[in-house]
C-alpha cells in the first residue's frame, strides 16, 4: 500500500488545531444563536448515543459556516476530536469510486454501458448481462458480500481481490440485472477492480494521483492500518451501555466500497470540487446525480455513488457510511448551495440524524411534528417477527412495552405506523392481514424499503 507523501504529512501536521468560522448568513438568527444551536444538536446526539468523538462542517452559499470537533478522537490517549480528525467514511467511498469510473469514461478507457464480462471473463454470469453502470447504481443483482456469514468469518484476513470475488461470485443472483434496486457492496468491489484494469494503476494510486493530490485533499486516504496518518481517530462501539473498541477489520476487504478515510474539511472540499467540475465534467456530474431507472422505467432514488432525495422539498444529494467503529454522512443541497459533513467514531451512531437537523437549522426549516398514541404490549405483538428486506432479515420485537427494531425504539403513531425515537424522519408502516402484520415498510425522506414477514 502507498504511504502518505511527505507533503501531505507535513501539511496535516502543521494544520491549525481548531477552526470555527461563521459566515454572514443573512438569516434572522444571530451567528451566536446559530452556533449554539449547532453545538446543542451535536451534544444531544452524542449524549444519547454515547458517541466518543464527532466532527462536523457546514458550508453555505460558498462560505464556511462552521468546522469543529467534539469529544475524543482517541479515548485511551485522550486526544480531542477536531475538524482535521481523520475518520473512516465507509460507503461515502462509493462516490469516489463512481467518479473514478466516470473520469476513465471521459478518457475513453471505460464505457459504463459495457458488460462486466469484458473485465471479468470468468465471472459466472449464468447468461445474464451486467453493465458497469449497474454496478454503480446497485441494480446488478449480485449478492452483497457483507450479507454473507462467510465474509464476517474472514473479516480480519487480508484477502486478495480474487479471494474476495470467490466469496460472492458463487452465490446465485438475487434478481435479473436491472429489475430491482438492491444495495450491494460486491458491485462496488468489482467497480474498483475495473478502475485498476482500465487505468493500469492500483485503485489507491489512481485516487491519489487523479483526485487527492490535485484537489488538495491532504486529509483523505485509503485508510490502511500500517501508514502513519496524522489525526487518525480510533473506532468504537456501544455494547450493553458500555463503549468498547470495535472489532478489527482488514481494510483490504471494504476496498472500493468503503475503505477511504477523510476529515470533514476535506469532504467539503471534495463536494465543492465535484460541483465546480474540478473532478469530472458537468456532463459526468449530471449523470452521477441523476436518479437511475429500472428496465421497466420505474425510477430509483440512486444515481452513481449517491442517493438523490429531498428534505422539506429541498433537493438533496447524499450518502452515508458505516464501517467497524465509524459512521459518516455527507449531504449536498444544490438549490441552497449547502454542504454538511458529519463524521463519528462509533459504529452505532446516527450522523444522518444530526445532518438533517443541522440542515433545518441553517435553512430555517421546520422539523416534522408527530403525535404519539398509546398501544399496549399485547397490541404491539401483532407486529413482531422477522422481515426479509432482500439484503437480510431484520427482527421486530417487543421489549419492556416498546417496539424495537435493531436495538432502536419505535413509537406508535396510529394506523400501524411508528416513529423512531432517535430520528424524527424515520418511520415504519406495517401492512396487515386481519390482526397480524405481513409486510413492513421502512421510510426516510422519501426513500422506502419493503420487506415481507418470513415467520
Amino acid at each position: 500500500m502507498k504511504t502518505p507523501t511527505t507533503t501531505r504529512l507535513l501539511a496535516s501536521l502543521l494544520a491549525p488545531f481548531c477552526l470555527n468560522l461563521v459566515a454572514s448568513l443573512g438569516m434572522a438568527q444571530s451567528r451566536t444563536e446559530l452556533l449554539e444551536r449547532i453545538d446543542q444538536a451535536a451534544a444531544e446526539l452524542m449524549e444519547r448515543q454515547q458517541i466518543p468523538g464527532l466532527s462536523l462542517a457546514i458550508e453555505h452559499e460558498g462560505e464556511l459556516v462552521v468546522a469543529k470537533g467534539y469529544g475524543w478522537a482517541d479515548l485511551e490517549n485522550r486526544v480531542p476530536a477536531n475538524e482535521h480528525t481523520v475518520y473512516r467514511i465507509g460507503s461515502v467511498t462509493k462516490q469516489f469510486t463512481a467518479a473514478a469510473l466516470l473520469e476513465l469514461s471521459e478518457q475513453g478507457k471505460v464505457s459504463l454501458d459495457h458488460s462486466i464480462e469484458r473485465y471479468f471473463p470468468d465471472y459466472p454470469l449464468g447468461g445474464l448481462e451486467v453493465t458497469v453502470k449497474q454496478l454503480l447504481n446497485h441494480t446488478n443483482g449480485i449478492v452483497g458480500y457483507t450479507e454473507l456469514p462467510t465474509f464476517w468469518e474472514k473479516a480480519r484476513l487480508d484477502l486478495s481481490h480474487e479471494e474476495m470475488v470467490d466469496l460472492f461470485s458463487a452465490e446465485p443472483f438475487a434478481f435479473e440485472p436491472g429489475e430491482r434496486f438492491q444495495y450491494s457492496n460486491s458491485g462496488y468491489f468489482l467497480a474498483g477492480m475495473i478502475v485498476e484494469t482500465a487505468s493500469g494503476m492500483t485503485y489507491e494510486d489512481f485516487l491519489e494521483e487523479q483526485f487527492f493530490e490535485p484537489l488538495g485533499l491532504r486529509e483523505t486516504y485509503y485508510l490502511s492500518e500500517r501508514p502513519i496518518v496524522p489525526g487518525r481517530a480510533s473506532g468504537y462501539e456501544v455494547v450493553d451501555g458500555q463503549v468498547i473498541n470495535d472489532d478489527m477489520l482488514s481494510m483490504d476487504l471494504p476496498y472500493a466500497a468503503g475503505s477511504l478515510g477523510s476529515s470533514v474539511l476535506d469532504l467539503l472540499r471534495w463536494q465543492r470540487s465535484l460541483v465546480d467540475n474540478a473532478v469530472i465534467t458537468s456532463t459526468s456530474y449530471r449523470q452521477m446525480t441523476t436518479p437511475g431507472r429500472l428496465v421497466n422505467g420505474v425510477p430509483i432514488d440512486y444515481g452513481l455513488g449517491v442517493f438523490v432525495n429531498e428534505l422539506n422539498g429541498r433537493r438533496r444529494i447524499e450518502h452515508g457510511g458505516g464501517i467497524n467503529g465509524f459512521r459518516a454522512q455527507l449531504s449536498y443541497y444544490p438549490d441552497d448551495r449547502l454542504t454538511i459533513a458529519v463524521l463519528t467514531n462509533t459504529g452505532s451512531a446516527s450522523p444522518e440524524v444530526l445532518e438533517t437537523r443541522l440542515a433545518r437549522i441553517v435553512l430555517g426549516l421546520r422539523e416534522p411534528f408527530h403525535e404519539i398514541v398509546d398501544l399496549s404490549a399485547s397490541q404491539l405483538e401483532a407486529y413482531a417477527g422477522q422481515y426479509d428486506l432482500g439484503r437480510n432479515a431484520i427482527p421486530v420485537t417487543v421489549e419492556d412495552g416498546s417496539l424495537m427494531i435493531l436495538g432502536q425504539k419505535f413509537l406508535p403513531l396510529g394506523n400501524h405506523r411508528f416513529l423512531s425515537d432517535v430520528d424524527i424522519d424515520r418511520t415504519i408502516e406495517f401492512v396487515m392481514e386481519g390482526s397480524r402484520a405481513v409486510e413492513i415498510k421502512l421510510q426516510r425522506l422519501g426513500v422506502e424499503q419493503e420487506g415481507q414477514k418470513i415467520d
